[in-house]
């Protein structure tokens, strides 16, 4: 395993995180691993030197933390850096102050997400999106505190508008509260809007990126006429109806076929080859359901793609419609 430094905040973590979304109940989505089968993925995973671990409360309300917290209650706490996120609800019927960024519902949140994941502290908690209806002052200051009581190392932010971000870390700044230090974006081979403002401003900031869905909803695990035979393909939620066709989606899934072809290896380890080389990049989340494809994971941070390589590579990409954070 490599490891890099998240950001400015001096930590290290595994170039792969592991995304914890796949773990908790087949009641939230049919493809998702219960109980015994998350643990399998989850101790390959630190067997393999993964130490960053990312969930949220939302994940099949609370499971998939409980999960987590359960599998690392056996191992040393001290060399795991674990994520979870506040903002939606962790119920199918929310109550009032169940979600969003104000300092209620935040403290409460983070409260039930440390319980469940049975620590007193987590490494890093992220806003799952931002809040139109909090002032981000109030947000800023309730995750200052949660700092300073020392429940929470580090705080990241996750899909928002580049000029959100840029105030929320002016913000920051002006009254003197802790400094967002991640962010978690949706960024893929197939899908770099991120590429416009958010990663150049990660770069001005020093804030670690850790790109969500690194493998655009498993649309460069396969050919992409194979894509709807997937149970997520066949899935109507609008979690994964990213418009990965659009924008030369075709061709670039199909050019990531061929590099595999001719490197001898899958396309997702292409797809993540890519993301390995990039240096805006410090780690994808990949989540998985598979041992199989973690491990193939890992490997590929052991594949070399030439300038050339991700020329070809990125060359078909248009401007698409951004879809995760209106």
């Amino acid at each position: 395993m490599e490891y890099t430094t998240l950001g400015s905040t001096g930590m290290e973590v595994s170039k792969i995180c592991l995304g914890c979304m796949s773990f908790g109940s087949k009641d939230w989505y049919e493809w998702m691993l219960e109980k015994e089968e998350s643990r399998e993925i989850i101790e390959r995973a630190i067997d393999l030197g993964i130490n960053f671990f990312d969930t949220a409360n939302t994940y099949s309300n609370g499971k998939s933390e409980e999960i987590l917290g359960n599998v690392l209650a056996d191992y040393d706490r001290d060399e795991q850096v674990v994520a979870t996120k506040g903002h939606f609800p962790d119920e199918d019927d929310p109550y009032p102050n169940n979600d969003g960024l104000s300092r209620k519902a935040l403290e409460q949140q983070l409260r039930r997400s440390l319980d469940r994941l049975g620590m007193d502290t987590v490494d890093l908690y992220q806003i799952h999106r931002w809040d139109y209806d909090t002032p981000i002052e109030e947000t800023l200051r309730a995750l200052d505190d949660a700092v300073r009581r020392n429940q929470v190392r580090y705080i990241g932010a996750s899909s928002m508008w580049a000029h959100q971000f840029q105030e929320a870390l002016y913000t920051s700044d002006r009254l003197g509260l802790e400094r967002f230090a991640t962010m978690q974006n949706h960024y893929a081979l197939a899908y770099r809007e991120e590429e416009r403002e958010m990663l150049p401003l990660c770069e001005k900031e020093d804030i670690g990126v850790v790109p969500w869905s690194p493998l655009a909803h498993g649309y460069l695990t396969r050919p992409h006429e194979e894509i709807d035979a997937t149970t997520r393909g066949e899935t109507t939620d609008p979690l994964y109806a990213h418009p990965y066709r659009k924008g030369g989606g075709i061709e670039i899934n199909e050019r990531v076929e061929e590099l595999a072809e001719e490197k001898g290896v899958t396309m997702a380890q292409i797809a993540l080859a890519w993301h390995f080389h990039k240096d805006s990049v410090d780690a994808p989340i990949v989540g998985t359901t598979s041992i199989e494809h973690l491990e193939q994971a890992v490997e590929a941070l052991d594949i070399d793609l030439s300038d050339s390589d991700i020329e070809y590579l990125e060359d078909p990409y248009e401007p698409v419609e951004v879809t995760t954070h209106k």
